[in-house]
């Protein structure tokens, strides 16, 4: 059964190993220790038979959101994870006061653009060379709560 919920920081060691999983940058547990510990972050777990399948990471002020970090194990991936975890981070934003969510995503990263794009963010731009290892353009994304 799939469980969303808030991160834990039992949930910091096995996020990082995710983490190197997925990603060609990926954050060390002290980088995800360090986020977890500051006030504006709303972080959330996907959890499968207690199993971490899945977080999300999400920097705040004020009324703006940035999602820093989505990921969702290769093999759990095509399952609505990413939904649940987008749609539990829409009702805690809502209750924090954010009404807009962005977020950037390599150029090259088809899926991921066409989940943001089919959860309703729109494309606002690029940045030139924004991410390393390797060097790529990054798609700048927003979408509205409650839209």
């Amino acid at each position: 059964m799939l469980t969303i919920r808030k991160m834990r920081e039992a949930d910091l060691i096995e996020a990082a190993q995710l983490e190197k999983r997925i990603f060609s940058d990926p954050w060390s547990e002290a980088a995800l220790r360090e986020t977890y510990a500051q006030s504006q972050t709303l972080l959330l777990t996907a959890h499968e038979d207690g199993k971490l399948i899945g977080y999300l990471i999400l920097y705040y002020v004020l009324e703006d959101g940035e999602i820093a970090r989505i990921a969702v194990a290769p093999e759990c991936r095509k399952r609505g994870v990413g939904t649940r975890m987008m749609l539990e981070l829409e009702d805690l934003c809502a209750s924090n006061g954010v009404l807009k969510l962005m977020l950037d995503v390599r150029k090259s990263n088809e899926e991921a653009l066409s989940f943001y794009q089919d959860y309703g963010f729109v494309k606002d731009g690029v940045r030139k060379n924004y991410y390393a290892e390797p060097v790529e353009d990054a798609i700048l994304m927003s979408r509205k709560i409650g839209r």
